[in-house]
């Protein structure tokens, strides 16, 4: 989805379009409320909010809630910054608000929908678990592997690059599981790039490396929420173009949907053991690049170019066979998605 500026003369008949969008689609809508509307003292003011919640819960549409969005950035945006503690304060404010509203009183509340966790970030984070940890459903952060407004494509495919999201991963379960353990933590924006994307690169097969990566490691890790940021129109990471032709990160979520359970094994591979040089760390990984990719916005499938049947129906996904005993062959600058038959891996016999 777009970004969607409500205006005041019109956010009724917008709220509806885009409730009624959701609900048409079999999704179901989480709405961030403006977090910078603030009183003197800098506390949340819940005026602007009572009014959208209302109007909400009279037409009964079925909603859970944010309050804000990336707020370790809200100083450089706005010049007036707000702490994890008093972030906390304001979600426990809207907790209680929405505890008054029967149609919301056992509404899901989500965040603090943080952005990289860097020294300052993870400070906010700490503050927002202690004051309202108990409070949100799931904490919420965003994740883009790249600044929008200097990557090149050579970025795309450094393998340390691909290992940065791991890293970020476990400096959020740090803070999280230290206040609340066990809290589910989702990934709420993901895409390549930062600043709304790279026209022609973001939203290319030069980006698809890092997607697919994302989807991989984030399973195995224990995430196992994923909102792509975004679906359609905003900026240059999304997974459809201006006429809702499928670009190639459309097609791996597809495949990866159909074919991926939602259990993760843990695996290793098993590759060259170099001793590594001081003060250099050398990392089990499958990933060898030599030279830049495609900034091609198709993609094949066994050889098959991957294209809309018509407006509604999407083409088969055919697989290739191969008889026991054949060597997996991987090409260079690929995806692949193997599915071994008959394997019957104790850890994927009970649910």
């Amino acid at each position: 989805m777009p970004y969607l500026s409500i205006l005041p003369m019109e956010w009724e008949r917008s709220l509806d379009k885009l409730y009624n969008f959701a609900d048409c689609s079999g999704l179901h809508l989480i709405f961030a409320l403006n977090a910078l509307c603030r009183n003197p003292n800098n506390s949340w003011n819940s005026s602007n909010a009572l009014s959208l919640i209302k109007y909400s819960a009279g037409k009964k549409y079925n909603i859970s809630w944010e309050l804000g969005n990336e707020p370790n950035n809200y100083r450089a945006l706005t010049g007036r910054a707000v702490n994890g503690t008093q972030l906390g304060k304001d979600y426990a404010q809207l907790k209680r608000l929405l505890q008054l509203i029967r149609t919301y009183s056992r509404a899901s509340l989500y965040g603090p929908n943080i952005g990289r966790p860097k020294k300052n970030v993870v400070a906010l984070l700490d503050g927002f678990m202690k004051a309202a940890g108990n409070i949100v459903d799931a904490v919420t952060w965003q994740h883009y592997y790249l600044d929008g407004r200097v990557a090149k494509v050579t970025d795309f495919l450094k393998t340390r690059l691909l290992d940065t999201l791991s890293d970020q991963i476990r400096k959020i379960q740090k803070v999280v599981n230290a206040h609340t353990p066990g809290k589910k933590i989702w990934l709420e924006g993901i895409g390549a790039t930062s600043e709304g994307g790279i026209t022609n690169l973001s939203d290319s097969y030069a980006a698809s490396f890092l997607w697919l990566n994302s989807l991989g490691i984030l399973a195995s890790q224990g995430i196992d929420v994923i909102m792509r940021h975004s679906f359609f129109d905003h900026g240059h990471n999304h997974l459809v173009d201006q006429n809702f032709n499928p670009l190639p990160d459309y097609w791996l979520s597809l495949l990866y949907k159909q074919l991926v359970g939602p259990r993760a094994l843990a695996l290793h591979v098993a590759g060259l053991q170099r001793k590594p040089r001081p003060g250099r760390v050398i990392r089990d990984k499958l990933r060898i690049y030599a030279h830049c990719t495609s900034h091609h916005k198709s993609v094949q499938l066994n050889g098959q170019l991957l294209t809309m049947v018509d407006d509604g129906t999407l083409p088969p996904l055919k697989p290739r066979s191969l008889r026991p005993g054949r060597t997996l062959v991987i090409p260079p600058l690929t995806m692949s998605f193997y599915v071994v038959k008959n394997v019957n891996a104790l850890a994927c016999r009970y649910r």
